[in-house]
């Protein structure tokens, strides 16, 4: 563990220096867009009763996957849970396919099957979101493993709420990835709360819950995740560190959601105050601080700036035409991607019993 950064200016790490204008102002367009996109999207669920099932928004936490994602070249990779969207869109996938999945048509990136919880796009090295609390974390495990097998200089980044960490998988792929040196980083976007649960009510910790690795002999940080320059600069000593020396990690990035654990969670207004909520908007949010610091910077203009907003609203707003207009998947489609052994009929199709209803 580091010493106390948090006032400190990161800025000047070399990985940050490394940036040019242009990609100080992409980091920009793609937390824009992840915003424009799920607000687009909760105006279908809420509105227009377009969206079912659950819709898990990431509004306010999007420096935390714009930030860590942007330093993944091309042996890394990145799973997460079910508040995805943000990752999916960063790591390359369009609205439209995004929308679509929202809106389970067969145009969407899991041909409508998934919905919200479920975005996949393994071409982008991006192994999607998962339902099941720290489901992923043994899976992330396993996609740095396949690394380090294959001899491959990359890391797999795991990413879950804070309320994954009580999850006994969890604890079992800390324990396996210290133990055989996997090439992983956990890392814990920590917005106070499990579903509707404070962190303090919910977790015994003595400093923090990234900590708990001293347990399994493994490194740790905390991360200020309203600081794009700092996830980017504390994300990369950890990725280095599991490139170089195939060796595991727990970053517990700081952030915070504006809505509920999800748009279905009544509660949301309940066991946080409105204070609590308009001060994080005001003092945290990590669009408008990055925003006021590119223009501090020279890099951005509010005339630049507002260009990119509303590129970022005809490009929902698109998506959401895309979706409407896009087809229902069939009934004929139910039982397909279910098995690759059926789906491609190999030997092992036509052994057993692959449906209860051959």
């Amino acid at each position: 563990m580091t010493a106390d950064t948090t006032n400190l200016d990161f800025s000047g790490s070399p990985i940050n220096q490394s940036m040019s204008a242009d990609d100080k102002i992409e980091l920009f367009r793609k937390m824009v867009r992840i915003r424009r996109f799920e607000q687009a999207a909760l105006k279908s669920y809420a509105s227009a009763g377009e969206i079912g099932g659950f819709l898990h928004l990431y509004i306010g936490q999007e420096s935390v996957a714009v930030g860590t994602l942007s330093l993944c070249g091309e042996n890394d990779h990145n799973i997460t849970a079910y508040r995805c969207h943000a990752h999916a869109l960063t790591s390359g996938m369009n609205m439209n396919e995004c929308m679509a999945e929202l809106y389970g048509k067969a145009t969407g990136c899991s041909k409508g099957k998934g919905g919200s919880m479920h975005f996949f796009a393994p071409d982008k090295n991006y192994w999607g979101g998962h339902g099941i609390v720290a489901g992923q974390t043994p899976l992330g495990l396993g996609l740095g493993y396949g690394l380090k097998y294959k001899g491959l200089e990359g890391c797999a980044l795991s990413y879950m709420g804070e309320g994954a960490v009580n999850q006994g998988a969890f604890h079992e792929s800390l324990n396996i990835a210290a133990l055989f040196e996997i090439p992983v980083v956990f890392i814990i976007e920590n917005n106070g709360y499990s579903m509707g649960t404070s962190q303090k009510r919910s977790s015994s910790y003595r400093g923090c819950l990234a900590q708990r690795a001293e347990g399994y002999d493994m490194d740790w940080d905390v991360v200020d995740g309203s600081d794009i320059y700092q996830v980017r600069a504390k994300a990369h000593i950890a990725m280095e560190r599991a490139r170089k020396q195939h060796k595991p990690s727990i970053l517990e990035i700081t952030t915070y959601r504006y809505y509920g654990h999800s748009v279905a969670d009544a509660n949301a207004k309940k066991y946080r105050t409105p204070e609590e909520i308009q001060n994080y908007k005001d003092n945290h949010d990590p669009i408008n601080l990055w925003r006021q610091r590119l223009i501090g910077e020279g890099v951005l203009t509010e005339e630049s700036a507002k260009d990119i907003d509303n590129e970022a609203r005809d490009e929902a707003a698109a998506s959401v035409k895309f979706a409407e207009e896009s087809p229902a998947p069939t009934v004929e489609s139910i039982m397909d991607d279910v098995y690759w052994e059926s789906d491609n009929n190999t030997e092992a199709s036509k052994v057993g019993r692959h449906f209860f209803n051959d």
